[in-house]
């Protein structure tokens, strides 16, 4: 003991400042990380348990964990992160949306959990009936501060598919190209492809990407389809029309190139030879070619097709139906051609393929591009 008073009392004042001055604190020492990922906070509120949570959320650029006692709330701070004390848990709010999902399909409504404040937020959308609104007003009643009802002053739909040309299409186990969409004089749209990839009426077609239903074939030539023989003259060749009104699609009038591009079509006309165009698949696509001749007779596999457009772009297959246009004017729908295997942006311009001249089609069929 003595020896021990000996050896401190050696030890300078000055120099046990500095040693305490080089100690950090144990609480600087200590502090957690701050909790900045979402995954982390939910994750953390999940270990906490949902009795004594109320969701995470963003407060500005702050995570929020809710909590409904100091424990918790501790818990929370330990993990570097900022509770909020809260009345309802998770697992009471999540009963509470049970009891609105128990209603079954009400419709023109929407319903979920918002951890900001706390509550279960039922959205009125326009269309609710009267009948609807007395349930849900029941289960609000058993929950007045719980529950908050918003009336949103819209319609509530599913977002349509969009369709436009150079998209893939299926039909019958085939898939091919939308070319151009196009209406008649009261409006109805009717999209056009090849007549070739599903010849006949009455097919439904779906976009390949997917499933969305487009509508129902309604009339076709491959030949000697629904219009006649074809001469290319007063009667396309190979072509088809698809009735594009199934619910859920959203038919445009523009072209839609690879990579995202969009061209707006405005216009449609015979073609020139020597005039640039772009063709556009659903498997390739090709800028640098170029109308050939204006006036083709094409035999392809026991089929005569006259009247065609012959350009010497490159296409594959699948690329059938798909749209050859100048710009913001269409001039051709893709029937057949040269056998190739690869299509690139910088094609060499020796290909041979030849379209059906849309505005034949147009004329035939009382169209219109839009």
């Amino acid at each position: 003991m003595r020896r021990t008073r000996k050896r401190l009392a050696q030890i300078s004042p000055v120099a046990l400042l500095a040693t305490i001055a080089l100690t950090p604190p144990a609480s600087a020492a200590e502090a957690p990380t701050p909790l900045t990922s979402p995954v982390r906070a939910t994750a953390l509120a999940e270990e906490i348990g949902e009795e004594r949570t109320g969701g995470v959320y963003y407060e500005g650029d702050k995570l929020i964990v809710a909590v409904t006692d100091q424990a918790a709330a501790q818990s929370v701070r330990d993990a570097g992160g900022t509770p909020k004390l809260v009345t309802r848990s998770t697992a009471e709010l999540a009963s509470i949306h049970s009891e609105l999902d128990e209603l079954g399909d009400i419709s023109n409504t929407a319903w979920g959990a918002e951890a900001r404040t706390n509550q279960v937020v039922v959205e009125l959308f326009n269309g609710v009936s009267e009948g609807d609104r007395a349930k849900i007003n029941e289960i609000v009643a058993d929950h007045p501060d719980a529950i908050r009802v918003e009336k949103v002053d819209s319609g509530l739909r599913f977002k349509a598919t969009d369709l436009r040309g150079g998209n893939g299409i299926t039909s019958s186990g085939w898939i091919c190209t939308a070319g151009f969409n196009t209406k008649n004089s009261a409006g109805a749209v009717y999209t056009l492809t090849a007549g070739h990839c599903v010849p006949g009426t009455g097919n439904t077609w779906y976009m390949d990407w997917n499933g969305q239903a487009i509508g129902s074939q309604t009339s076709y030539n491959f030949g000697t389809g629904t219009g006649g023989k074809c001469d290319g003259s007063t009667r396309g060749c190979d072509w088809a029309a698809i009735r594009a009104n199934a619910s859920g699609i959203n038919p445009l009038g523009t072209v839609r190139y690879w990579g995202g591009d969009y061209h707006q079509i405005d216009r449609s006309r015979y073609p020139a030879e020597g005039e640039s165009i772009d063709r556009i698949g659903v498997n390739s696509q090709d800028k640098t070619g170029n109308v050939t001749k204006t006036s083709v007779t094409v035999n392809i596999g026991g089929k005569t097709m006259y009247g065609m457009m012959e350009t010497n772009n490159c296409a594959l297959g699948g690329d059938s139906g798909g749209p050859a246009l100048n710009g913001t004017t269409a001039l051709g729908l893709l029937s057949g051609g040269s056998d190739e295997t690869v299509c690139t942006s910088s094609s060499s311009g020796n290909y041979r393929n030849y379209f059906t001249k849309v505005q034949t089609v147009l004329n035939e069929r009382g169209l219109r591009v839009y």
